[in-house]
């Protein structure tokens, strides 16, 4: 990040905060000066990351709000009380996702791993559109991956009800990021909003700690041996919410801080807008 300056007093809401890349990128832009409003589930992690947070950034503007963003009327009472609270938002980080090696469906009917994903990402940008295009310039940055090479959307089965398999799905829900920031870029265009996506890498975090047994073991292995740090996955992170080079960049898949191209799938803006016309069916927007 190119000096303190730049983030003075902008405010940036961070989902999937109290933890990983979310925890650090919040810390970081802390310590330039952003204010931040932290989303978190669990109240103690919630705790912590604040606690943590000001011992880097002493008198740092802080707040944190609770909800399951697996569930759209969490995801509508959120992003209600956030734009009445603060009319004006710079910055929004839609970070928070899991993995889920068997299926389950949320209280809407949607499966997991799609309503925390994606469907979490799309109905908070679209609902605080507008107290973001009051701060304009501002910056909407998705958390994508590189597991969404190989992968393609089935619009017969969104809800992944057929041969469900869990990496399987957490890719398809990654294109889904670049495919709705791909399009979210296209109906922004002149509003002063840009919306960028980002492969983190790798990254030690609590990611897969939700699942049990060999799974769960499996990417502890992993994530022991070959993960980068959540120092390392927040950089392009926080680069996308803050830096003066990638003011006007809109629309980009970026890895290491660098725009790099994705899957040809993730490129199909056909598919970008069918995903946008579904979920908005799915959200009542």
């Amino acid at each position: 990040m190119n000096g303190k300056a730049a983030m003075t007093g902008k405010l940036c809401v961070v989902t999937g905060a109290t933890s990983g890349i979310g925890l650090v990128a919040a810390e970081r832009l802390a310590a330039a000066g952003a204010r931040l409003i932290l989303v978190g589930r669990d109240k103690a992690r919630g705790e912590a990351a604040l606690a943590r947070i000001r011992r880097h950034a002493p008198g740092a503007e802080l707040a944190i709000r609770y909800a399951d963003l697996s569930l759209l009327a969490e995801m509508n009472r959120l992003a209600a009380e956030i734009a009445t609270a603060e009319p004006r938002i710079d910055v929004l980080i839609n970070n928070a996702g899991a993995m889920f090696t068997s299926r389950s469906v949320t209280a809407d009917g949607l499966e997991c791993t799609f309503a925390l994903n994606h469907m979490g990402y799309f109905v908070l940008a679209n609902r605080l559109r507008a107290a973001l295009a009051a701060a304009a310039p501002a910056r909407i940055v998705n958390v994508a991956s590189e597991a969404h090479r190989g992968n393609v959307l089935d619009f017969a089965d969104l809800q992944s009800a057929r041969g469900y398999r869990g990496f399987r799905v957490y890719g398809r829900s990654k294109l889904a990021n670049i495919l709705f920031t791909r399009e979210l870029a296209r109906r922004l265009e002149g509003s002063g909003i840009t919306a960028n996506c980002l492969h983190p890498g790798f990254v030690a975090s609590r990611f897969g700690d939700n699942n049990p047994g060999l799974p769960r073991l499996g990417i502890g292995i992993a994530k022991r041996f070959f993960a980068l740090s959540p120092e390392q996955g927040a950089e392009t992170v926080v680069y996308l919410a803050a830096s003066p080079e990638v003011a006007s960049a809109t629309g980009g898949y970026f890895d290491k801080s660098r725009v790099r191209l994705p899957s040809a799938e993730a490129q199909d803006d056909a598919a970008a807008r069918r995903l946008w016309n579904e979920s908005a069916k799915l959200a009542g927007l």
